[in-house]
């Protein structure tokens, strides 16, 4: 604890909960502000055309003088996705162990962001103290190596944020759980534990990595062509799965995908991916081998395989064509919304001649602690506070029973969603009013250019089409010169609806005729007629909405 008295403490999620991914929390310590991850979640199925998600970080903006660091739990998008767009926001230094820093140096070669960030790789043993506060770290177990909790020391206890973790008695090297530390810290005195519910609901304890590999080694083995293996880029512990597995059984391995590659290349260079010689080759050279040789592990620019699988299932990917002997391992889970895009692409991998593999032939294993985990995290801090964080509603309420069952009262949970205000002050803990949350959409380079009203037009675009009415004026003579020319796609085949085309085209030129007879009109009071017209008898003829947009030239 530290002796200074603390007076305002303040835990706010600004992205995590209520969601699976963009977690950032802030921490605010009297009149210092923490930040917590920075990271993004991939687009759901109604955000048409959106590349990923970020926080609204206009609370911090607001407080960027407040704020002394920036602190990441581990290496995946979900924890520094948005590091970049934080750091032209703020500048902070930031806080993360060896691969966390490097990962999150290589977000920052993908788009601008200040030269001047002061970059501290901490560890288990490191203390980084600050004027209201210490903080200290303990490493856990995730599908990334260098996996840390991050523990805020105050004059009412620590303030403990676990990361995402799951306790794996196999666990070994950079991998292995830092239990000691956990439990010391509970001995000292836990304040607030801030801990991931992303697999709450699940009973049991999270399956073993060491089963992933008995399966993996049995696949490996029968395979009698290809193996193509999908994972997200940042899932460090199967990409060295799928490496020792293919030295096992004499098969090369081909590393396919941006993202991937700068990932890998980063494993490799500081140690965190032990690759034996020659067993990697270049893409292009995959056709240079017999099939029963070759391993190819994929995923997309952003990081997500199921793009990538996408791609070559439709034949558009540059590097891969699908094969009747191929065996395709999907080792992921795929985005919230992004369910039925994921079977479509089984269904159309397994019509190519595939064997297709999922997580319920024991391929994936979670990187999150199942309900059993979540408890010993729960008995080994022993919590005055609890806020569950890291998952969608329902897994905060579940997170919330178990730590009920552990002892807490229901007084003790709190159950924040994104910008609410967990705050303590005289003595006693309660929410305390709200901040601006919520999405940015990033779409190509575009920064939360794109809204609502925007996804709206493109869901309208992708359901009923598009409906262009061109009329062209001689103001002088108070005529129509040209038109109306009607232009149409994907709302009706031309061809057979001549007809319904010509009945349009007749109502907008009694619309025009009627505003160019008299000697002033405005534009918008036409083309407001017309959508309200064409609208109203397209849909009594077609029972669609397309989007109606009139063009009206003068000369």
């Amino acid at each position: 604890m530290v002796k200074t008295k603390n007076e305002v403490i303040r835990i706010i999620p600004l992205g995590g909960v209520g969601e699976i991914g963009k977690a950032m929390y802030v921490v605010e310590i009297d009149d210092e502000l923490f930040i917590v991850d920075a990271g993004l979640m991939f687009p759901e199925g109604e955000m048409l055309g959106i590349d990923i998600v970020i926080p609204d970080m206009s609370y911090i903006e607001e407080n960027k003088e407040r704020v002394k660091g920036i602190f990441l739990t581990h290496g995946h998008e979900d924890a520094i996705g948005s590091i970049a767009y934080l750091l032209q926001k703020v500048q902070a230094p930031v806080y993360g162990s060896k691969l966390t820093i490097a990962l999150a140096k290589e977000h920052l070669k993908k788009m601008p962001a200040p030269s001047n960030i002061k970059f501290f790789e901490v560890s288990n043993k490191s203390r980084m103290n600050f004027k209201t506060t210490y903080v200290t770290f303990f490493h856990t177990t995730h599908s990334i190596p260098d996996s840390l909790g991050i523990v805020f020391h105050t004059s009412e206890g620590a303030i403990v944020h676990t990361g995402e973790f799951k306790f794996d008695q196999s666990a070994k090297g950079k991998y292995r759980p830092d239990i000691a530390k956990m439990a010391a810290i509970g001995e000292e005195g836990v304040f607030i534990l801030m801990s991931d519910s992303s697999e709450a609901e699940r009973p049991g304890h999270t399956t073993s990595e060491s089963v992933i590999e008995n399966s993996l080694s049995k696949t490996f083995h029968g395979a009698e062509g290809r193996i193509l293996v999908a994972l997200y880029a940042s899932n460090f512990i199967r990409i060295q799965q799928v490496f020792d597995k293919a030295y096992e059984n004499g098969k090369k391995v081909a590393v396919v995908g941006k993202s991937l590659e700068s990932y890998f290349e980063v494993g490799m260079k500081l140690g965190y991916l032990t690759i034996q010689d020659d067993i990697v080759i270049p893409a292009k050279e995959i056709d240079s081998y017999d099939d029963d040789e070759v391993v190819i592990i994929v995923t997309g620019n952003q990081g997500e395989p199921l793009e990538a699988l996408e791609k070559i299932v439709r034949k558009h990917h540059r590097e891969i064509r699908i094969r009747e002997t191929d065996t395709v391992l999907i080792t992921f889970t795929p985005s919230p919304g992004m369910e039925v895009s994921m079977f479509q692409t089984m269904n159309d991998l397994a019509k190519a001649g595939a064997t297709v593999l999922t997580a319920s032939k024991n391929v994936h294993v979670t990187g999150h602690g199942s309900q059993e985990d979540l408890k010993m995290m729960l008995n080994l801090m022993r919590p005055k506070y609890f806020i569950p964080i890291q998952g969608e509603y329902r897994m905060l309420i579940a997170h919330s029973k178990l730590a009920q069952e552990t002892g807490l009262q229901k007084s003790q949970v709190f159950i924040a969603d994104k910008g609410d205000i967990v705050e303590y002050k005289n003595n006693k803990m309660r929410m305390s009013g709200r901040v601006q949350a919520g999405n940015i959409l990033i779409d190509g380079i575009g920064v939360g250019d794109v809204g609502n009203i925007v996804l709206r037009d493109r869901k309208l675009l992708s359901q009923d089409g598009i409906f262009t009415v061109v009329v062209t004026l001689n103001r002088k003579q108070k005529r129509i010169a040209a038109g109306p020319e009607i232009v149409s796609r994907g709302f009706v085949y031309v061809r057979e609806s001549e007809e319904l085309l010509e009945e349009a085209a007749k109502l907008v030129r009694n619309i025009v005729e009627k505003y160019v007879n008299k000697d002033t009109f405005e534009w918008t009071n036409i083309k407001q007629e017309i959508r309200d017209t064409l609208s109203s008898y397209l849909f009594q003829q077609t029972k669609r909405r397309p989007m109606i947009i009139p063009i009206i030239m003068e000369y």
